[in-house]
């Protein structure tokens, strides 16, 4: 349903002439499997990362990557005010279990994470490195498994109702 959603969207008049008055390359705003699943990728790689401007880092990736743009902004949302400390002191305690390294206890405020960030940097990229890497491919398998599933299930429709 989401595919055909996004077929519809991408073929939409008003669409299209955006894209030609700002002389957008359409691969960028492209709707197939790979496109999507690269755009989910990127988008939750960078979400995880504990950093300002995310959404400045996808458009860095432009240049060397062909990726559903919309799509990968959109996932770096994941990451907003709500869901960034629950997710960063997740990311915190994995990584300093894995280092073997007695987790500070954590106050929510600037003062702190100012005086004990030198305590907490490599504990928390750590958690956000293994967070990255295997959330954001865990998301680009199931993009794509759930993608030929649709298509598989659309043709097996189509030719019964033949």
């Amino acid at each position: 349903m989401i595919r055909k959603t996004l077929k519809k969207t991408s073929q939409h008049k008003k669409l299209k002439e955006f894209i030609k008055k700002y002389k957008i390359p359409p691969e960028y705003l492209a709707t197939n499997r790979k496109m999507i699943s690269r755009g989910v990728l990127l988008g939750l790689f960078i979400a995880f990362i504990p950093m300002p401007m995310q959404m400045a880092a996808v458009l860095l990736f432009m240049p060397f990557f062909r990726f559903n743009v919309p799509v990968a902004l959109a996932m770096c949302w994941l990451s907003n005010p709500i869901t960034m400390p629950p997710m960063y002191y997740m990311e915190y305690l994995t990584g300093s279990f894995i280092l073997g390294i007695e987790p500070e206890p954590v106050e929510m405020t600037l003062e702190w994470f100012k005086d004990n960030l030198d305590k907490i940097f490599i504990p928390l990229y750590f958690g956000t490195a293994l967070y990255s890497v295997f959330g954001s491919l865990t998301a680009y398998w199931a993009v794509n498994h759930f993608w030929k599933g649709s298509v598989h299930k659309e043709r097996k429709r189509g030719k019964k109702k033949r």
